[in-house]
């Protein structure tokens, strides 16, 4: 079935090849084509399209269909284009008249693109959700080892004390960082397409304000025709944001498969969440964080795939769009995998005591050393010639101890205040208020 088809079928080979992965992709918006029809049909009856009576039994039909969805017993037949015909066959298999009328002032077009952000306004409360549970561990381990110094390197050489408080604490920043992108790709989701039909809006005196509510959008695409230009744009930016994350991600992960090396030997992790060698029996491999650097590397170039995709396209719509789903929704799930390992991972981490007591981080302490001098008068050329001077000479014998405390710094990590950054922009996200929205269309 095609929600385009009239007399004469299209060759199979065509069929097969314009589907694509449809039938398998697009049931990850089935739920999110029945929450958008049945905020349709209400403003359908609003404005007269639809009788009372019918919008009832078709709002009972799709509320069945969503339950179906969320038991695992819902698909999309062989025959069937997509998620939009499989759901309007549905219901007219069901209703008879009332079904065929569901489409009414909408194209696929505008049905595709709400779907697609409803499901990457479900998406991004999920990878918020994830980033908030990885960032409270990374906070929790700053705290617990605040006190224990880690060797501060810069061009892979010995340079200055670090800590791991300052290590852990340096990640959880940074998150914060990348939510905040995050929050700004959300608003670009959070604005209601429906309406726009083809890209050139309807005759029907559509009530767009209506279903903007009924969906908990915070705003409409207003103008038919940048609703359908939205197409690839909206997923580029989210694509963009969700990469600040991965980016995140993957440094984390290249600094863990570092610092578990036996030449650094930092932290170290339990046996069980490592893997082994099959020739070498003491191996012990960080493979969770070498696959979190190569697919979270992968998610850095999502936004480049996506722009490379529909960067060249004039404005309307075109198949080409219908790729970007191939792209972009492994790529969510592969984020939202990497995540919760990553979080595992390093809530299990063990960090290694004493390690500024090795010779070789002996002259790691020689800013520290200048200091002192500068602190007891001395200026900070002469101080740093004396100290550079004693390190040739041999005589170099500092204290090895640190005494920082402006804001940041090893002695005052400021985690309190970066806590209360990602606190900010996490509530600044409105997912409760779409979670009414969506709560009040499902009501029996």
């Amino acid at each position: 079935m095609k929600l385009w088809q009239k007399s004469t079928d299209s060759n199979a080979n065509v069929t097969a090849f314009t589907s694509g992965n449809d039938r398998i992709l697009d049931l990850q918006l089935a739920r999110f084509d029945v929450l958008g029809s049945l905020a349709h049909i209400r403003m359908l009856e609003s404005i007269g399209l639809l009788p009372k009576a019918e919008r009832e039994t078709l709002t009972v039909a799709l509320r069945g269909i969503h339950n179906a969805v969320a038991k695992g017993d819902f698909s999309i037949a062989n025959d069937v284009e997509d998620i939009h015909s499989q759901v309007e066959m549905l219901l007219t298999r069901q209703l008879g008249e009332a079904g065929k009328k569901i489409h009414s002032g909408r194209s696929r077009n505008d049905q595709v693109l709400l779907d697609i952000k409803l499901y990457l306004r479900n998406e991004i409360a999920q990878i918020v959700q994830a980033v908030g549970e990885l960032f409270d561990i990374l906070q929790r381990k700053s705290e617990e080892n605040k006190s224990k110094l880690l060797p501060g390197y810069t061009h892979l050489q010995v340079a200055m004390p670090s800590s791991f408080g300052l290590w852990f604490g340096a990640y959880a920043e940074s998150l914060v960082d990348d939510i905040i992108t995050v929050r700004a790709a959300y608003a670009v989701v959070n604005k209601n397409p429906l309406g726009s039909a083809a890209g050139y809006g309807s005759s029907f005196p559509l009530n767009r304000t209506m279903t903007t509510k009924l969906l908990g959008f915070d705003d409409l695409n207003y103008n038919v025709v940048y609703a359908q230009m939205g197409r690839g744009k909206t997923e580029r930016i989210v694509a963009s944001a969700l990469a600040n994350v991965a980016s995140t991600l993957a440094k984390l992960s290249m600094d863990a498969c570092l610092f578990l090396s036996q030449n650094f030997a930092f932290i170290s992790f339990p046996d069980e969440l490592t893997t082994g060698s099959s020739i070498m029996p003491h191996k012990k491999n960080p493979d969770v964080f070498e696959l979190i650097r190569a697919k979270c590397n992968r998610l850095i170039a999502l936004p480049n795939d996506i722009a490379l995709l529909t960067s060249n396209l004039p404005s309307g719509y075109h198949r080409d769009f219908q790729v970007l789903k191939d792209v972009l929704f492994p790529q969510i799930e592969s984020l939202k995998e990497c995540l919760v390992m990553a979080t595992h991972m390093i809530s299990q981490a063990k960090v290694n005591d004493d390690l500024l007591k090795d010779e070789k981080y002996k002259y790691i302490f020689s800013v520290e050393e200048v200091n002192k001098l500068v602190l007891a008068g001395v200026p900070f050329r002469d101080a740093y010639k004396k100290v550079g001077l004693d390190i040739e000479s041999g005589k170099f014998a500092p204290q090895g101890s640190v005494n920082h405390t402006h804001e940041g710094s090893i002695g005052n990590l400021m985690n309190d205040k970066i806590k209360a950054a990602m606190d900010e922009v996490i509530g600044s996200f409105p997912f409760e208020k779409v979670r009414k929205a969506e709560e009040e269309l499902l009501k029996s």
